[in-house]
């Protein structure tokens, strides 16, 4: 009598679990719509950026050299100090040159001389030939000789200012106001004039160069965006720069120009930018990166990265609520991100859905309960 007790009771129980088997612990039904944000696709315009690297470079640059022959008897600057245009850095030895010039200024001085007796002689003979007192000959030698001797006087006068010249040069002057860098003679040294090797370098730091290429092909593409009006010109000229560790250097600069010739070996095209250094935080040969407007993308499409992934062959794809309420994955086309988002140029529409959040239990056609939220 036992064995049929036992019997309804386990059939009991088993009625029991079965009505109890469509729900887990807590009440959470499997097959209900998982909750899920999204985000509504809308179109916006977007100032488009691209970040090129390159290097800066003084924008006045000015390598000191001779100008005469001597021996280099000081140096009159120090090393990695600020110079002024015009300052004298060295110190050729002068002797020879002042000898030149007083030997210039005594030929000046006998010319002035000869050039005196000349015109007083050619002013008698004018006098004379007149009342036929000498000949029209010695006459006409007389004006002559008084000539030759005034154009005498004048190359006299150009050989002193040639030889006074050269013992200006004898003092080696700043051609510029900047940063003076190492010297590569001491005194003692010969030098010679507009010789191959520069006695120092100078700087000028209070504008620095940014040299950054860009690819041929970008700029093809970005001339076809805008000729399609899907792209506006540039909203600003200005053009920001990251450093080396990263961080952004505070001023602006300014894009000077674009070259006109395409490198053969590269196929990019050079870019200047030009940034005010007031307090000299930006040295010649740093490495940066450069960030210039492109234009202005009038109907962009924006989509938060979370939301966007890859399938197996590297395309993006996004998760899009269909009107059943199913979780239904769409191939999109992105080409960059602005910020931490991707500019989506094919593959969705202003007003459709995009799943951005609880995506980790979404998968195709599973059921969604999706909630708008606000794009950030």
């Amino acid at each position: 009598m036992s064995r049929p007790i036992l019997t309804s009771a386990a059939m009991s129980l088993a009625v029991l679990l079965s009505a109890c088997g469509g729900k887990q612990q807590g009440g959470f039904d499997p097959n209900a719509p998982a909750p899920v944000g999204v985000v509504v696709v809308k179109t916006e315009p977007v100032n488009l950026t691209m970040e090129l690297s390159g290097r800066t470079s003084a924008a006045l640059v000015s390598e000191v050299r001779p100008q005469v022959n001597g021996v280099i008897k000081a140096r009159l600057f120090q090393e990695g100090t600020n110079v002024r245009a015009g300052q004298p850095l060295y110190q050729i030895d002068p002797a020879i040159y002042r000898a030149a010039l007083d030997s210039a200024s005594a030929a000046l001085a006998q010319a002035q001389a000869n050039a005196t007796s000349a015109k007083l002689k050619a002013d008698r003979y004018k006098e004379l030939v007149a009342i036929n007192a000498v000949s029209k000959q010695d006459n006409d030698d007389a004006q002559a000789a008084s000539q030759a001797a005034a154009a005498n006087v004048q190359a006299q006068r150009a050989a002193v200012q040639q030889a006074r010249i050269n013992l200006d040069y004898t003092k080696v002057a700043a051609p510029i106001s900047g940063r003076i860098g190492k010297s590569s003679v001491t005194p003692g040294a010969l030098v010679t004039a507009n010789q191959a090797e520069a006695l120092a370098t100078v700087q000028n730091l209070d504008k620095i160069y940014v040299d950054v290429t860009q690819s041929a092909a970008d700029l093809l593409k970005l001339r076809a965006a805008m000729a399609k009006g899907a792209l506006g010109g540039p909203s600003s000229a200005q053009v920001k720069l990251v450093l080396e560790d990263g961080s952004t250097y505070p001023l602006s600069g300014t894009l000077q120009f674009s070259d006109i010739t395409v490198d053969e070996g590269t196929g990019s095209i050079g870019l200047r930018a030009i940034f005010p250094n007031p307090n000299g935080a930006l040295l010649p040969g740093l490495y940066v990166r450069a960030q210039l407007s492109q234009g202005v993308a009038t109907q962009a499409i924006l989509v938060p990265q979370a939301a966007v992934s890859r399938d197996a062959k590297g395309g993006a794809t996004v998760y899009i609520p269909d009107a059943k309420g199913k979780a239904q994955l769409r191939n999109i086309t992105v080409s960059r991100t602005v910020g931490d988002k991707w500019l989506v140029t094919a593959g969705l529409k202003a007003g459709e859905q995009v799943i951005v959040e609880g995506l980790q239990k979404v998968r195709p056609g599973a059921a969604v309960k999706p909630a708008v939220i606000a794009a950030r």
